[in-house]
């Protein structure tokens, strides 16, 4: 897993996992990555400071004045505006209820149904659920339109 910090052609500044640098270049190629504060698809990486782990033999005491002693500065948009933390997570929170409004549930059927409704086998709904990964790229590469969500299913928080 690699963490990148990321802007939007708005300026908003957020940080994301991706499973690989080049799984990132797979999503924003593909028009997967948006900014969850105003919905961008004009996404970048930007520059951050790599977490860099001391070797073990050192000694506690010195890790800590070593951590104490680095600052690394945060972007502006961050560092001074919690605000839009606050808003990306109340689009966040706004984007799951539509979504649990509007759409079933279908859980780890999802790549099942997907296909049928593609196919025409059952009945075009919206829906949302569980896929593997590999199960996901295999929907993509026959064209079923599906995108990942940026939310765990309320089922799976507890």
């Amino acid at each position: 897993m690699i963490k990148y910090a990321l802007q939007c052609a708005e300026g908003h500044v957020f940080e994301s996992w991706f499973q690989s640098a080049g799984a990132f270049e797979q999503l924003a190629i593909g028009g997967h990555l948006t900014c969850a504060s105003c919905g961008t698809q004009e996404v970048r990486k930007t520059m951050m400071a790599p977490a860099v782990r001391k070797k073990e033999t050192e000694a506690k005491g010195q890790l800590a004045a070593d951590k104490a002693e680095v600052s690394v500065p945060q972007p502006p948009a961050v560092a001074a505006d919690t605000s839009l933390r606050a808003g990306a997570d109340a689009a966040l929170q706004k984007m799951r209820a539509e979504v649990e409004k509007n759409a079933t549930y279908v859980g780890g059927n999802f790549a099942k149904e997907a296909r049928a409704m593609h196919a025409g086998d059952a009945p075009e709904r919206a829906i949302y659920g569980e896929a593997r990964p590999a199960e996901a790229r295999a929907l993509l590469s026959e064209g079923v339109p599906v995108v990942p969500l940026p939310f765990i299913p309320k089922s799976k928080t507890n």
